[in-house]
C-alpha cells in the first residue's frame, strides 16, 4: 500500500507536537511546516531580559521536531503576512491579533506546500473552544473552507468533536485513536504528553505572537497612528518588544532600555535614529524616533536623566547625537516622575 504523508503545522506549543505525534504513530509519514511571521521571536527576547534568562533559548519549532525525529520545514511569509495583521478579513481578536485570518493563511500556505510536494493532509493542532478567535467549532469550517483545504486538513486532537475528513473516511488513519479534547483546559493535553513520553515541552498554551500581547499590541496602534498608516517593517517588530516607549509629544518617541542587553541589543540601531547618553552618569542608551523639536530634545535628555544614575543630582549632561553623526552636549535637570504623565507611557 502506499505510505501515506502528512504535513503538520508545527508553533512550537504543546498542542502541535502532539497531533503529529498522534499521526506519527498511525504510521503515517509526517513532515512539519513552520511559517516565520515576525512576530514570534521569544528565544531572542529571552536570550536579553535578565528575568527570562532561566527560560530556554531556542526556536521551539525546531526543538519539537528533534524530540519527533521529523523534518522540519521553516518558511519566511514575514512580506505577505503584512496583508493578513494590516487588512484581517475577520477582523482582530482581543487585541491586534488576526488569528482566524493568520490560521486560514497558513492552512493555505501549507495546502499549497502539501500539493507541490506530493502530501496527502494537512494537520493542526487546534483544540475547539482553545481559544476565543479562531478555535471556535463555528470556525472550524471556515478555515476548512476559506483555506481550500476542505476534508484534507486534520485536527487530531478533537476529530472527534467533528465531522469525518478525507483520511479518516478513506482508512488511512483510524478515528477512534483520534481524540475529542474541548475548552481551555490543558490538563488532558498533558496527561498525553506523559501518556506518550514527552517529559519536557514548551508552554502549554503554546503560542509566541506577540500581537496577543495586549502591550505589544498598544505599542504598534501607536506606531500606525503617528505614521498615519498602518505600515511596518521588520525592525519595527524588533523594537517594539525592547524598552520603555515614551511619546512626550505626537511628533516623537522614545525607546529607553531598561537593562544592559537592551542596552547591548538599541547599540545596533543608534546610527539610524538621533540617540542620547547620559554622559556625567551611568544611564541607558535612548533612541528618538521622529522629528523631535529643539525643545522635545531637552525634554527628552531630562527624561533620560531621570532614568540614569544622576537621577537625584542637580544636573545632568547629556549627549545627543544625530544620524549624520553630528552631536551636541545638553546639561538638564532630571525631570522629576510627577512631571512625566502616565499618558505618555505607551
Amino acid at each position: 500500500m502506499t505510505k501515506r504523508k502528512a504535513v503538520a503545522l508545527i508553533s512550537g506549543g504543546l498542542d502541535s507536537l502532539l497531533a503529529a505525534k498522534v499521526i506519527q504513530d498511525q504510521g503515517i509519514h509526517v513532515e512539519g511546516i513552520n511559517f516565520y511571521t515576525g512576530f514570534c521571536v521569544e528565544g531572542h527576547t529571552h536570550a536579553i531580559r535578565k528575568k527570562d534568562k532561566a527560560k530556554p533559548k531556542r526556536n521551539n519549532a525546531l526543538w519539537s521536531a528533534e524530540q519527533l525525529g521529523m523534518k522540519l520545514h521553516i518558511i519566511d511569509i514575514a512580506e505577505e503576512y503584512k496583508d493578513i495583521v494590516i487588512n484581517p478579513k475577520h477582523g482582530y481578536g482581543a487585541h491586534l491579533n488576526p488569528c482566524l485570518d493568520c490560521k486560514i493563511f497558513m492552512v493555505n500556505k501549507a495546502l499549497d506546500w502539501a500539493n507541490d510536494n506530493g502530501f496527502d493532509f494537512i494537520i493542526t493542532g487546534e483544540v475547539i473552544g482553545q481559544r476565543p478567535k479562531s478555535q471556535r467549532k463555528e470556525t472550524m469550517p471556515i478555515i476548512a473552507r476559506e483555506s481550500g483545504a476542505h476534508d484534507r486538513l486534520l485536527r487530531p486532537l478533537c476529530a472527534q468533536n467533528l465531522p469525518a475528513t478525507l483520511p479518516e473516511r478513506e482508512g488511512w488513519i483510524k478515528r477512534d485513536e483520534l481524540f475529542g479534547f474541548s475548552g481551555r483546559s490543558r490538563k488532558p493535553q498533558i496527561e498525553l504528553a506523559d501518556k506518550l513520553g514527552f517529559e519536557e515541552f514548551a508552554q502549554p498554551a503554546g503560542g509566541c505572537c506577540f500581537l496577543t500581547d495586549e502591550a505589544y499590541s498598544k505599542k504598534l496602534a501607536d506606531l500606525w497612528e503617528f505614521r498615519g498608516e498602518k505600515r511596518y517593517e521588520l525592525d519595527d517588530i524588533m523594537l517594539l518588544k525592547i524598552g520603555r516607549h515614551i511619546r512626550p509629544a505626537p511628533n516623537f518617541k522614545m525607546i529607553i532600555s531598561r537593562e544592559e542587553g537592551e542596552n547591548n541589543f538599541l547599540e545596533g540601531y543608534r546610527k539610524q535614529f538621533l540617540h542620547l547618553r547620559t554622559i556625567s552618569h551611568n544611564g541607558p542608551l535612548t533612541l528618538i524616533d521622529g522629528e523631535p523639536t529643539a525643545d522635545n530634545i531637552e525634554v527628552a535628555a531630562r527624561i533620560a536623566a531621570r532614568f540614569s544614575q544622576g537621577k537625584q543630582a542637580e544636573l545632568v549632561q547629556v549627549k545627543a547625537t544625530f544620524p549624520d553623526g553630528q552631536s551636541k552636549v545638553l546639561e538638564v535637570t532630571p525631570i522629576l516622575p510627577t512631571e512625566i504623565p502616565q499618558s505618555w507611557y505607551i
